[in-house]
């Protein structure tokens, strides 16, 4: 009987610890919610910083910034001459059919033009010429804001 009691003890404890060595099959799911909290941050803070545009060196001046509900479509020439509408290039002749094409409003869309202060300044009056010739009524010429210094 005591042989009995033994051989039971040392059965039972082999079961504890193969319970107690057992991989938990629970996923912690903490350290992943804190790993992906802190990537989101990451790219909230980044990703305005990885917006593309066309690199241009606008004139300043003393005129007050315009406050606007809807994104306007924008035109840009840069130094070299090269336009653009957003962020595509596009010919001179390509201007007005584009424009035609993207305008939300019609004729009523607002325009801006950009132009870099290195540009010519016949080939950016050339583009709201066209712009303008073609029936648009919203034409705006964008400058950077002049810094007291």
């Amino acid at each position: 009987m005591a042989m009995s009691i033994g051989s039971g003890g040392k059965a039972g404890g082999r079961g504890r610890r193969r319970n107690k060595r057992r991989p938990v099959s629970e996923i912690n799911v903490t350290p992943l919610v804190d790993v992906m909290l802190v990537l989101l941050i990451i790219f909230m803070v980044a990703a305005p910083m990885m917006t593309v545009g066309v690199p241009i060196d606008l004139p300043e001046t003393q005129a007050q910034a315009m406050n606007s509900d809807t994104q306007p479509i924008t035109i840009s020439v840069n130094p070299d001459g090269q336009i653009f509408l957003q962020e595509t290039e596009i010919g001179l002749d390509e201007v007005v059919p584009k424009l035609e094409a993207i305008a939300t409003t019609g004729y009523n869309e607002r325009i801006y033009v950009r132009g870099d202060a290195n540009a010519d300044y016949g080939t950016v009056m050339k583009v709201m010429a066209r712009i303008s010739s073609a029936g648009f009524k919203n034409i705006g010429l964008v400058t950077l804001q002049e810094q007291d210094g």
